[in-house]
């Protein structure tokens, strides 16, 4: 089956690849020019773990190419993804242009029956409006529009892919969806839950469910600033909570509030597409206001710990939203970085993937190239991304390379007591602090 995946970004790229893996003919179609050259050397324009082999292995063997002719890959195609972005507005909703240029392109070059599949997270009522563009356009209904929206996670999205959790696919046409159906079939073999509803609902599936991680986090976020007034232990709490079957473990994690493409987004968009349609999404609206909080109160967190930071050396291990990943959009570290910057504090940072976009950001930050490096000589240190080669530190080496042994931990990657034990005064989010014994509390 031929498919044209419109959009070479992250869920187009990896969406892309994993259905030529599957077997589809696929050709990505991208307006950047750049990008496509550097795709058909194989050059992969973002970090994401494996995605380079899966894309080089698929062009080696004819299933997968790229192009910036959008007329010719949609012909060829009997389904098309719409993978491209949907950036929000300054009222928070989803800026629906890119949608609208593809959905005008397909009318205009409408063949025969083409399957047209929403990737992208997009509000409601976006499947109607493709439905009613391409019809005035090609002056044709011999097409299906589906909704099939994406749950990547960034760092883990091949394996999202192959084996999710569950599939959506929302369609009102029996044949679209039968045909959507065969696309997805190694999945079907392998017993992945599918849901079979119309658009709208596929559409509110994709919101719904990063709404409501988001608010998990921020919950959990609060609860963890609570244990710090209450003298409680926010790990013991969570687990005490995951453990019950109608919550469960995951999301239960706090830290500096979330960040990425997504989480804050989407929980931004669902808010408005509530407003516009005569409603008030409270819970949402106080989720995204508990976010901010949490960030506000991370620096907040630092200064004291730091006894105020001007003049003085910070450094920060993270800078990606989340680990396994070099996207930086939204996160947490950035709110940190500036901070400490408007503040006075020379800033020694370390990412493993994301310095490069960050070195055009910040003329004055130190970039270092190893977390000891960016420890050498500062006041101490923050983590802020929880990557793994950040959990097994060399505590004794990082004692020597600071000037203060402060460790300011808002992944909670690490044991209060061993800490303390390792001569580090040692902050985390909603436990007791970690005291070096004999050291002034």
């Amino acid at each position: 089956m031929n498919i044209c995946v419109v959009g070479s970004g992250y869920v187009g790229l990896v969406t892309g690849s994993c259905l030529a893996d599957f077997g589809m003919h696929v050709t990505g179609v991208d307006i950047d020019v750049a990008k496509v050259e550097a795709l058909r050397r194989g050059e992969i324009p973002i970090y994401e773990p494996g995605l380079d082999e899966l894309v080089r292995k698929n062009m080696e063997q004819g299933r997968l190419a790229f192009t910036t002719e959008l007329g010719p890959a949609l012909e060829g195609a009997r389904v098309v993804f719409i993978a491209v972005g949907t950036p929000p507005r300054s009222d928070g909703s989803a800026d629906l242009r890119y949608i609208r240029q593809v959905a005008e392109s397909i009318g205009e070059h409408l063949n025969g029956y083409k399957v047209i599949v929403t990737k992208s997270t997009v509000p409601i009522g976006t499947g109607q409006m493709i439905e009613t563009i391409v019809k005035e356009r090609s002056g044709s209904e011999n097409f299906a529009v589906v909704s099939n929206p994406e749950f990547l996670r960034e760092g883990s999205a091949i394996e999202d892919f192959m084996q999710p959790d569950r599939v959506v696919i929302g369609s009102r046409d029996p044949r679209a969806i039968d045909i959507m159906l065969e696309i997805y079939s190694p999945l079907r073999v392998a017993d992945v839950p599918f849901v079979v509803t119309d658009i709208e609902s596929a559409e509110l599936i994709k919101y719904a469910s990063n709404g409501f991680l988001a608010a998990k986090i921020s919950f959990i976020n609060e609860v963890a600033h609570l244990c710090e007034r209450l003298g409680a232990d926010v790990e013991t709490v969570a687990r005490g909570m995951g453990l019950d079957d109608r919550i469960g473990p995951k999301f239960l994690h706090p830290g500096p509030g979330y960040g990425g493409s997504c989480f804050p987004k989407d929980s931004r968009a669902v808010a408005q597409i509530a407003r516009d349609h005569g409603l008030e999404f409270k819970i949402m609206d106080a989720v995204i206001e508990a976010n901010e909080d949490t960030r506000d109160r991370m620096l907040d967190k630092i200064r004291d710990a730091f006894a105020g930071v001007e003049g003085k050396t910070v450094a920060v291990l993270g800078l990606s939203f989340k680990p396994e990943t070099d996207d930086i959009r939204e996160s947490p570290a950035l709110t940190i970085v500036e901070g400490l910057r408007a503040e006075g504090a020379t800033v020694r940072a370390f990412d493993p993937a994301a310095m490069n976009t960050c070195r055009d950001l910040w003329a004055d930050v130190v970039f270092a190239e190893s977390p000891y490096e960016a420890a050498e000589g500062a006041h101490g240190l923050v983590i802020v991304t929880e990557w793994n080669r950040f959990r097994f530190l060399d505590t004794d080496r990082l004692r020597q390379l600071l000037e203060e042994p402060l460790i300011i931990d808002l992944r909670n990657i690490y044991e209060p007591a061993k800490m303390a034990s390792a001569g580090f005064r040692y902050v985390s989010l909603g436990r007791p602090e970690g005291t070096p014994e004999g050291a002034a509390t």
